[in-house]
């Protein structure tokens, strides 16, 4: 049934390139930066209500943060597509026990923040204004948390940042918008225009937008976690990432799947991030 949705769409999308070809790639964008869920549910709430919440301000946003305070160092926390902070459950709670000081926040049109579409170079931009203000020694990201992070650490280096941990994170951008076009069967037109509109909105090609390439300007140690069977970002973005990341190393793990929620990886996180 869901595939049959997604190629209704892309069929009613292909119609619409034959009349505007700059329509039809403004509305797959649309499509491809709007998040059908990712907002808090009745248990997200029940567990982030014991953090410390502020907003942060950001031109005509408004940036959810989460604070569970500690003595240790500051750990930031960056969500991935359609979730939000409470995704972190599984490692915010060892992380307390050992006293890290943990900041959580949700992503453009996630969660509690504002916004109507979402985009990584927007989310990076939230991640450096939380950044700015609580100062991070260790950031993590999964998903595309992972690869916002990686951008936004690579346009303005953090003194205080000594170590950046990536779960299941994309690489390339214009990877992920081929396979979005590919699901949805959009023609050549379709493409076209989204990739010409990509342009005029951030100034470069979609292939600009590396995270591996940026990682390379990332002097804080790196650790990349990435699941072999990763069904929804494939490994080969991990292998990418150790390519290019000075100072990095690679923990492939087999049959956790993109999520990578398991009490394995914890420990990996947290053996990396005390010693």
């Amino acid at each position: 049934m869901k595939k049959l949705v997604l190629r209704s769409i892309g069929i009613y999308v292909n119609a619409l390139s034959f009349f505007s070809k700059n329509y039809a790639g403004e509305k797959a964008l649309a499509i491809f930066t709007k998040p059908r869920k990712g907002r808090i549910n009745e248990k997200d709430h029940e567990f982030l209500s014991k953090a410390y919440q502020e907003e942060i301000s950001f031109k005509d946003y408004e940036i959810m943060t989460y604070r569970w305070p500690g003595k240790g160092d500051t750990v930031l926390l960056a969500h991935g597509w359609e979730s939000n902070s409470a995704r972190w459950q599984f490692l915010i709670d060892q992380l307390v026990d050992l006293d890290f000081n943990v900041i959580a926040l949700d992503a453009p049109s996630h969660g509690k923040s504002s916004g109507k579409a979402f985009n990584a170079l927007l989310y990076s931009d939230f991640i450096n204004v939380v950044s700015d203000k609580f100062k991070p020694e260790i950031i993590i990201g999964h998903s595309v948390g992972g690869m916002s992070s990686i951008f936004s650490v690579s346009k303005k280096e953090r003194n205080s940042l000594r170590k950046m941990i990536t779960l299941g994170a994309p690489s390339e951008f214009h990877t992920v918008l081929e396979r979005y076009a590919d699901m949805l069967g959009y023609n050549v037109s379709v493409r076209e225009s989204m990739e010409k509109i990509v342009v005029k909105r951030f100034g470069h090609y979609p292939t600009h937008f590396s995270g591996a390439k940026f990682s390379s300007e990332i002097k804080a140690k790196g650790l990349i976690i990435h699941d072999v069977k990763d069904a929804i970002i494939p490994y080969s973005d991990a292998l990418l990432y150790k390519s290019h990341f000075n100072n990095a190393q690679l923990i492939s793990t087999e049959g956790f799947g993109h999520g990578l929620k398991q009490p394995k990886v914890s420990e990996h996180i947290i053996e990396f991030i005390k010693n």
